[in-house]
């Protein structure tokens, strides 16, 4: 986690959080949101910060934008891909540029990141610290909301899993009944994009098993497929953030693959009486 808040914030590597989640008042037949009783996070992914201008620039304008937000802001996640190649150097320029002054900075690993470069750079870990190369989970609890992020890289390769290990963490953070958002790099759906088609998370009926027993489970939130998307898994909403460094062109849309001109976006998840409102965002 990167970054400095007056709001409460706890990390928790074994899973503990609590807390009641915001509810919308007043009582009328058509209630007005107060801000104040709102949770709003920025949920930006697929940095890939590789030592060139363009990439660290890119980044650079999704974070002062959102600093120079006037309104309320209670979380930036940042999904996934960090760094393009894993390296020392790569997570030090995210460690630079991806901080805000007003509210925690929530960072899970990708398939593009190595896991022992991330947690010395990223979190602060020494060299052969805590699980080293295991995977990177973590719960972050912000106000009455806990982030399980969950780390569905597998080292070398392109495509997602959640281990075993991982899944039965996970079910432990939800078991615990505080209102929670899952956030995973790699979606659990098909988004209709073939290049992420292929290398989506692996085994995802494991991940459903265990969202279907705890009604406390808000939302998965993914990154990877460099393009926005919505849709619903295991009963949940899955909520894909952009991509920051370049976007997927769907099938439809054109021949080519990828646009590296297209701006950078991100998306905006309000939660509100136990439910999510996704806004998406791009940035100019």
């Amino acid at each position: 986690m990167i970054g400095a808040t007056r709001r409460t914030v706890s990390v928790d590597r074994q899973g503990r959080a609590g807390g009641r989640f915001a509810r919308l008042g007043p009582r009328s037949r058509s209630p007005v949101t107060r801000l104040d009783a709102v949770m709003v996070i920025a949920h930006l992914s697929d940095t890939h910060f590789d030592g060139d201008p363009r990439a660290t620039d890119r980044a650079r304008r999704v974070m002062d934008y959102l600093d120079a937000l006037p309104g309320p802001l209670h979380a930036i996640l940042v999904s996934g891909d960090i760094a393009d190649h894993g390296l020392t150097p790569e997570y030090e320029l995210a460690r630079a540029h991806l901080v805000s002054t007003k509210v925690p900075v929530l960072l899970l690993p990708g398939n593009h990141d190595v896991r022992g470069n991330f947690r010395e750079v990223l979190l602060g870990e020494a060299p052969g610290e805590g699980l080293g190369e295991g995977p990177v989970n973590r719960v972050v609890r912000v106000g009455g909301t806990v982030f399980a992020l969950c780390d569905s890289s597998i080292p070398g390769r392109s495509d997602g899993l959640l281990e075993d290990g991982t899944l039965a963490w996970l079910d432990k953070v939800l078991a615990r009944g505080a209102p929670t958002l899952v956030c995973l790099h790699h979606p659990p759906i098909t988004v209709h994009e073939p290049t992420i088609d292929r290398i989506r998370l692996g085994q995802a009926d494991r991940l459903a098993e265990v969202l279907t027993r705890h009604d406390n489970a808000l939302a998965v939130l993914c990154g990877h497929a460099h393009t926005g998307a919505t849709s619903t898994f295991a009963g949940r909403p899955v909520l894909v953030a952009p991509g920051v460094v370049s976007t997927l062109l769907l099938p439809w849309e054109s021949t080519r693959v990828v646009d590296r001109d297209l701006p950078p976006a991100l998306a905006f998840h309000v939660l509100a009486d136990g439910r999510i409102t996704t806004h998406y965002r791009v940035v100019p």
